[in-house]
């Protein structure tokens, strides 16, 4: 589980092919303490770290092995976007939540839904605005003034219609993640907030608990 509050940026140093899959080496730009096995996301993608280089290693050249390496299977690379990295790319890490830890942003499974594709991108005083284009399948479970989260960066969706979801970002999002590089015509991933698949799983129930029926109706969530 993860917050969506990215805690440093990682660059791409390695993509080797294994077999139908992937093994990518990163580089934390920022001290990222991790332990082999560790669950971390990359750009919003729980991913498990399959090799763990020794901070004393040697500087690292262009195009080197990374600190850091995570195995990426077949069907991530088709569902995700990791499969179009390419060397030198910046991508969003975290560290997954602790029992003890605040949870500043939303939770985040690192399970992505899908992948969005930027439409618009444009500022306006010190926010820049971003259009997602979107299918169904996410557009859905997406709420206006709803979290979501984007390349694993938790947001609050300001606009939504039946084709695509806007956010606003400020000055230090764009500054702390890889949002700032994007560009339109860039996909990112989607992860939508996992509440709405609960409640639509209860909602869907053959045996529907008419308690909780009751529940949602007086809370404004059914009718």
């Amino acid at each position: 589980m993860f917050t969506g509050l990215v805690e440093t940026l990682g660059k791409v140093t390695s993509l080797e092919k294994t077999g139908n899959g992937i093994r990518l080496s990163l580089k934390p730009l920022t001290d990222f303490k991790v332990q082999l096995g560790d669950s971390i996301s990359v750009n919003g993608v729980c991913l498990t770290v399959t090799e763990n280089k020794s901070p004393q290693s040697p500087p690292l050249q262009k195009g080197g092995r990374g600190d850091l390496s995570f195995d990426i299977s077949p069907e991530t690379m088709r569902s995700t976007n990791l499969g179009e990295l390419s060397i030198s790319d910046k991508v969003n890490l975290e560290r997954a939540l602790r029992l003890s830890d605040r949870l500043g942003g939303h939770m985040v499974t690192g399970h992505v839904d899908g992948v969005s594709t930027i439409s618009d991108k444009r500022q306006s005083g010190e926010y820049t605005f971003y259009k997602f284009e979107s299918s169904n399948a996410i557009l859905n479970y997406v709420v206006k003034k709803g979290s979501i989260a984007v390349d694993g960066v938790s947001l609050t969706v300001i606009e939504l219609d039946n084709r695509s979801f806007s956010v606003a970002i400020i000055p230090h999002t764009l500054k702390a993640t890889n949002i700032g590089d994007k560009r339109i015509g860039d996909k990112v991933n989607i992860e939508v907030d996992i509440i709405g698949k609960y409640v639509e799983k209860f909602l869907s129930r053959k045996d529907t608990d008419k308690g909780l029926m009751e529940l949602l109706k007086a809370e404004g969530f059914a009718e």
